[in-house]
């Protein structure tokens, strides 16, 4: 009889890739994907546990899975195997089935790569009692959507910075790279399945370090030019190379050169920032100045004037004051982004932070957050709206959401654009004069 399985993915690209890599060994099983839970045999909650948002939206599921389940022994159907993984799971690990009994299998960070025995267990009819915790992270070799254009490849794993808000660190574990010699081996599987544009994929993919047998050593940028040199040689079906996340302290001078060199790789940088002040700064442990992190802003516009930048700004970090919070505002102007992820301080227990004296009431953080995404909104229309009359290369990405008649793609800084076009188009790259601005998203035609 067909077996149904069915994914649910909260949080980060990574969650992404992971779950994408987990529905491969589905596939290889012979194993069909269901359009909802209601109908899956095997469902697969892949959580985030990086705001506190996250872990409540997953625990108001599990309140329907119960029900879901209720439903079905009262219609005498086969109950369904639910079975939660990613950093919640790590979390909170035997606890979660404890809470949750609805929950069959909880499996960490480190358990990933046993998926196949639970599989097996599955297909079996029977029950796997213990899942062990193996002491260094897997990469699974291929991280592919089957049908995608888009793919994600993890390069790196964990991180040892311990930003004092940030749980990553205890529930992904400490940084780990992956062999280079792996990665080509996946863009090589991933030209095979015609994919036009990759995302490297670390918690802090500028720390990714290999040593080699001889030991010689591959860092960043050096993984950069020969995944870039590799795709040229090899005539790949790749044309993009995207990268996340960025730590500011680690971005180097040799990265930029790299990407100035090296069409492929995509004029954009998301840099997190997360913060305008240097008091604040050094209280989040991110191991750099408000001075520094605008020296490197400036080294990146000398080299790549044509890139984009976008950060991330979190507001209300214990003992802000006033003139912390005024720090942001000016940082903001300063740098002129074309995009930020804008959030207000949200304690996680297990946390420095959490403990930290001079907690800033909701109400402060949210009127902060607020000013912060208005100034934020104005930069973006003011930077993007200089970039209207040029004509740029664009991936069309899917069907307009708003007219069936149009194409929604994305440029190489990241920007959405739509034009009068056929969806026989969707997967290639076009070129795109931009037109006008609405919103956030250019209006265009095709060159």
């Amino acid at each position: 009889m067909e077996k149904r399985y069915f994914f649910e993915t909260y949080g980060c690209q990574m969650n992404k890739a992971e779950s994408a890599s987990i529905e491969q060994l589905f596939i290889d099983r012979g194993w069909t994907e269901s359009a909802d839970a209601e109908t899956a045999d095997c469902i697969v909650i892949n959580t985030c546990s990086v705001r506190e948002t996250a872990e409540t939206r997953i625990h108001g599921r599990f309140g329907w899975f119960v029900s879901e389940q209720k439903r079905r022994r009262k219609a005498k159907l086969d109950p369904f195997t639910l079975i939660v993984t990613g950093c919640m799971a790590e979390r909170l690990k035997d606890d979660m089935k404890k809470q949750f009994p609805v929950v069959d299998y909880v499996v960490g960070t480190f358990q990933k790569q046993h998926f196949m025995d639970i599989i097996d267990a599955l297909e079996a009819g029977r029950k796997l009692e213990k899942i062990e915790e193996d002491p260094v992270y897997t990469f699974a070799p291929l991280s592919y959507e089957k049908g995608a254009f888009q793919a994600f490849v993890p390069i790196m794993h964990g991180c040892n910075n311990f930003c004092t808000y940030c749980i990553v660190p205890y529930v992904r574990g400490r940084e780990i790279s992956r062999n280079p010699k792996d990665i080509i081996t996946e863009l090589d599987q991933l030209n095979l399945r015609k994919v036009r544009e990759i995302t490297l994929l670390g918690q802090n993919v500028n720390s990714y370090h290999w040593e080699f047998e001889d030991g010689s050593v591959m860092d960043f940028p050096q993984l950069m030019q020969m995944i870039a040199t590799h795709l040229r040689e090899t005539g790949s079906s790749i044309g993009w190379v995207r990268f996340m996340s960025s730590h500011p302290k680690d971005i180097s001078p040799a990265l930029i050169d790299v990407m100035a060199k090296e069409r492929v790789l995509c004029r954009h940088i998301h840099l997190p920032v997360q913060h305008g002040s240097t008091k604040v700064l050094k209280e989040m442990n991110r191991r750099y100045t408000r001075e520094d992190y605008l020296a490197k802003v400036a080294m990146i516009r000398e080299k790549l004037p044509d890139a984009s930048l976008t950060t991330d700004i979190m507001l209300g970090f214990p003992g802000e004051t006033e003139e912390d919070f005024n720090d942001c505002m000016t940082l903001l102007e300063e740098v002129k982004y074309e995009a930020a992820f804008m959030y207000y301080y949200n304690p996680r227990e297990g946390t420095k932070a959490c403990s930290m004296p001079d907690q800033i009431p909701v109400e402060v953080k949210k009127e902060r957050l607020q000013k912060v995404i208005d100034l934020q909104l104005e930069i973006n229309r003011r930077e993007m709206a200089k970039r209207v009359g040029t004509t740029v290369t664009a991936l069309v990405e899917c069907v307009s959401h708003n007219n069936e008649d149009e194409m929604l793609a994305r440029t190489e800084q990241d920007e959405h654009v739509v034009f009068p076009a056929d969806k026989s188009l969707i997967g290639q790259f076009v070129q795109v004069e931009l037109l006008e601005l609405t919103g956030n998203t250019f209006r265009g035609t095709m060159k």
